[in-house]
């Protein structure tokens, strides 16, 4: 954009802007339209639109109301949007506790992990096991960079379900993986 505008012009592609990708930081948006964080903090609080931890939190609660498989504290990252049975999405904001101290890359078990439960919450049972997992590492992920998971079930077989899972930093894929989950009963009974 790099275009000064008014201030209720760029008001209003700001809330146009955060409708469209309610993800994006105040940074990003401060370089969009030219203007320092403050300003677009102050535009924020005049038009009643919360920082983006508050967004995500909201969105990532509505959103996992929806879930069946796990409960949010097992979940790795924020759900910001799901389709039971068919589709999701997560963020994880990575920092330094989730670092190797040596590379300051993001330890793998994070990105399986994100991927995993992002892949548990999709699907659309009870309770279900990773049966294998195809995965793949891109490229090495650094402290303070934004992991953005997509996930989408391909195939379903009776109980069994097919789910790829995408991870992204800015829009540049880092890690793939290729789940079959099981789908299972739910045996409060033991042995079966």
């Amino acid at each position: 954009m790099n275009e000064k505008f008014k201030k209720t012009e760029r008001q209003q592609k700001l809330q146009d802007i955060l409708k469209e990708d309610p993800f994006v930081t105040d940074e990003e948006l401060s370089d969009k339209f030219n203007v320092s964080i403050q300003t677009i903090r102050l535009d924020r609080m005049e038009l009643g639109i919360p920082e983006l931890r508050e967004r995500v939190k909201n969105v990532a609660e509505t959103n996992f109301a929806k879930v069946k498989t796990i409960v949010g504290r097992e979940f790795v990252g924020e759900l910001i949007d799901i389709t039971p049975g068919k589709s999701a999405i997560s963020i994880l904001e990575t920092d330094k506790s989730m670092v190797f101290e040596k590379t300051k890359v993001v330890k793998g078990q994070y990105m399986y992990a994100m991927a995993e439960t992002l892949a548990l919450a999709i699907v659309d049972v009870t309770a279900a096991l990773i049966g294998i997992a195809n995965i793949k590492y891109k490229r090495p992920v650094l402290s303070g960079e934004r992991l953005v998971a997509k996930g989408e079930v391909i195939r379903v077989r009776g109980n069994k379900y097919f789910v790829w899972v995408f991870l992204y930093v800015n829009q540049q894929e880092v890690f793939r993986g290729k789940f079959a989950l099981v789908g299972i009963e739910d045996n409060k009974g033991g042995n079966s």
